[in-house]
């Protein structure tokens, strides 16, 4: 197996030494091991999954979801295994499959686990795992600095959601999903339940099945932003009444500007974009069904 390392998530101390015991533990049940390390150009692990050799049968993304989002890229185009090392800040999809936290678990599930499939969603020409979106909480992932988040984790994300406030502008977007008009202050593409963490977005989301759930933020303006951001917080979003979720297949989102788009954490992209699912399965290493739903749990206290 593979693994590709995002410098950024896995190089502090505790981040190796947590490598260095999972690959160890990998390497006693008769893995044979390879880990690359990507760089800090752009695109570059995903360009490692791209050009791993065809001996690899298993390869891992040791990071967070936006690791996670360039390795499924890479491999897209000649799909084998992706297996993940939470390795990230909010460590999205870990979350969603219920991946174990101890290294000696996680490192017996990469092993001998079964990779199942899931259908990722598509914005425009690449794939997410998670969710994509455009609105107030895209703005705020541009706004994140990248070396506040290296150093302070999700305390970055609370600076950028300050700043965003103080400089807010409203949004209206046009949503056309599966043939219908919908219009949206925000739109939310999710492919499973959580969001940025723990958070309940979408109850009725499921990685498994090829389809999205559309959340729909009808109300623009600072109030409404931050009712949303508590309701979140909460775990009320799903009893909001101006909230929407709807499944499709295909949405097109557009507004007026070209206000930023976000997938799996990272800015890909402006409006208009076009959303979907893709063409083909992923095969994903994760728990069995038993086990995900007692981590949703522990989750949700």
């Amino acid at each position: 197996m593979l693994i590709i390392v995002n410098p950024a998530a896995g190089g502090s101390r505790g981040s190796r030494r947590r490598l260095g015991r999972i690959v160890a533990a990998l390497e006693r049940r008769g893995c044979v091991v390879v880990v690359r390390h990507a760089g800090p150009a752009a695109g570059d692990a995903e360009r490692l999954a791209r050009e791993a050799e065809a001996e690899f049968d298993v390869i891992v993304a040791a990071g967070g979801d936006g690791t996670v989002n360039a390795v499924a890229n890479g491999i897209a185009a000649s799909p084998r295994a992706l297996a993940v090392l939470p390795f990230g800040t909010a460590n999205v999809l870990a979350r969603e499959v219920g991946l174990p936290r101890r290294s000696k678990r996680l490192a017996e599930l990469i092993a001998t686990g079964e990779a199942r499939p899931i259908w990722p969603g598509r914005v425009g020409d690449r794939l997410f795992l998670t969710t994509a979106s455009s609105g107030f909480d895209a703005e705020i992932v541009a706004a994140v600095n990248p070396r506040l988040k290296r150093s302070l984790g999700r305390f970055a994300f609370a600076w950028a959601i300050m700043a965003r406030l103080s400089r807010y502008r409203a949004s209206a977007l046009s949503v056309r999903a599966d043939g219908a008009e919908h219009r949206a202050a925000g739109v939310i593409a999710a492919k499973g339940r959580f969001y940025a963490g723990a958070h309940v977005i979408a109850p009725g989301a499921n990685i498994a099945e090829p389809v999205l759930d559309l959340v729909l933020l009808q109300r623009s303006g600072r109030l409404a932003a931050l009712g949303y951001l508590a309701a979140l917080l909460l775990g009320r979003v799903a009893r909001r009444r101006d909230i929407a979720v709807l499944r499709c297949r295909t949405a097109l989102v557009a507004e007026g500007e070209p206000l930023p788009v976000q997938a799996d954490g990272e800015i890909v992209g402006q409006l208009p974009i076009e959303l979907g699912i893709a063409e083909q399965p992923l095969h994903l290493v994760q728990p069995g069904v038993s086990r995900t739903r007692l981590w949703f749990r522990r989750a949700d206290l």
